[in-house]
């Protein structure tokens, strides 16, 4: 969805979604929430991970009515929240999920991070991606970036559109060498900050 050179975003993948807008051409982040979700009857039934605008929603449940016709997905909310989406992708893809970073090169060696309240999640449908470190259980939300992607002979390209740290990381394409095996997502190269990285991503299950 535009509204000039604003744009929103959502993207719904295996059981989590996430709500973003931002303005590229400004370089300007606006906001972002996202949690779980499930489909039932012609409603979406979300519970919110984290909201960069009011973390009071985190743990809510809300509820929007939808409904499909080809490309285009009409919703609406309790509070009369009413939009017309189109399609950008069917969702499909070896990386479209929901990932969560589970391990870090350091000092040579991969550390493994054990799930616990705080957590790094990175969604993917099948040309975009958004990451988010969160922790629902206190409503904190420290940061998220996201954009397009591209997979392809081992080689994973990120296209950076917003991100809401630092603004002069848009435009900004990173690419990694990834293997995948098991669900778990390999990738290594270096950060939007030059760093050189090594990273574990383990699927979700929803």
């Amino acid at each position: 969805m535009r509204n000039g050179t604003t744009e929103a975003v959502l993207i719904y993948q295996d059981g989590y979604f996430v709500h973003t807008m931002f303005n590229k051409a400004d370089k300007k982040f606006i906001f972002s929430s996202g949690g779980t979700y499930k489909e039932k009857k012609g409603q979406l039934i979300c519970r919110i991970e984290f909201d960069t605008k009011e973390a009071g929603n985190v743990g809510t449940e809300q509820v929007v009515d939808f409904t499909l016709a080809g490309d285009k997905m009409n919703v609406s909310g309790k509070d009369g929240m009413k939009r017309m989406l189109t399609r950008i992708d069917g969702g499909s893809g070896e990386l479209a999920g929901t990932w969560r970073i589970t391990g870090r090169m350091m000092d040579g060696k991969i550390n493994e991070m054990p799930h616990r309240d705080r957590k790094t999640l990175k969604i993917l449908s099948g040309t975009r991606f958004q990451w988010m470190a969160i922790n629902p259980a206190t409503k904190e939300f420290f940061g998220t970036g996201g954009g397009t992607y591209t997979f392809a002979n081992g080689q994973y390209t990120e296209h950076v559109e917003f991100f809401s740290r630092d603004s002069s990381r848009v435009g900004a394409i990173l690419s990694f060498e990834a293997t995948i095996k098991d669900d778990v997502w390999n990738h290594s190269g270096k950060s939007s900050k030059g760093d050189p990285i090594n990273e574990l991503w383990t699927k979700e299950k929803n």
